[in-house]
């Protein structure tokens, strides 16, 4: 299984005011660099978490449809569903129509229910499945947890500037940030 960024967000969970104000900053000297600690900050969350914080939009590549045909959605929380498409034996997309679909978004990860098998031409991500992944549109959406846990984050970066390089940020993480996003974190048993 693979995926891929189909739109990003267009708006981060934390403005670069909300930084400088929990880092007391009065001055723009560093804005620049606060803006590249927010986005390194957005990404190491939501990769060490699995979530995707602002709606953006995915897609999940499958070989062929597992046995029982419930596929776990590899993005979280999901939104939507836009849609699932196979390619035939003429190398046709097909769209499986949402009739045959069952959406279980609220799981962890999410679950998407196929009614039917189909014949799928490719031995290769023959599937296709488009989802709309994050908890809103605005700031205001994503959990406060989840926001002070960025904060803390980028003020640890930003207080250990110069240490590290910017592309290997962060090379650690601040006491509590694993605490703060611990509820929202996928379980593997």
């Amino acid at each position: 299984m693979a995926v891929s960024l189909v739109t990003g967000p267009t708006s981060r969970p934390i403005t670069l005011d909300e930084v400088k104000r929990h880092l007391r900053i009065e001055t723009s000297d560093d804005d620049l660099y606060l803006e590249s600690l927010i986005d390194a900050g957005i990404a190491h969350l939501e990769s060490v978490s699995g979530l995707k914080l602002m709606t953006q939009t995915w897609r999940q590549y499958l070989d062929e449809l597992p046995e029982k045909n419930t596929v776990r959605l590899a993005v979280y929380p999901v939104r939507s569903l836009t849609s699932v498409v196979y390619f035939d034996a003429n190398g046709d997309e097909q769209e499986v129509p949402n009739t045959q679909l069952e959406l279980d978004r609220f799981s962890n990860p999410a679950r998407l229910e196929i009614s039917s098998k189909f014949p799928v031409a490719s031995a290769f991500n023959g599937i296709e499945i488009v989802i709309q992944a994050g908890f809103g549109d605005t700031a205001t959406d994503v959990p406060d947890s989840l926001v002070r846990a960025l904060l803390i984050l980028i003020a640890h970066n930003y207080e250990f500037r110069g240490a590290v390089p910017i592309g290997d940020i962060p090379a650690s993480e601040p006491h509590g940030f694993r605490t703060l996003i611990a509820p929202f974190r996928r379980v593997k048993i």
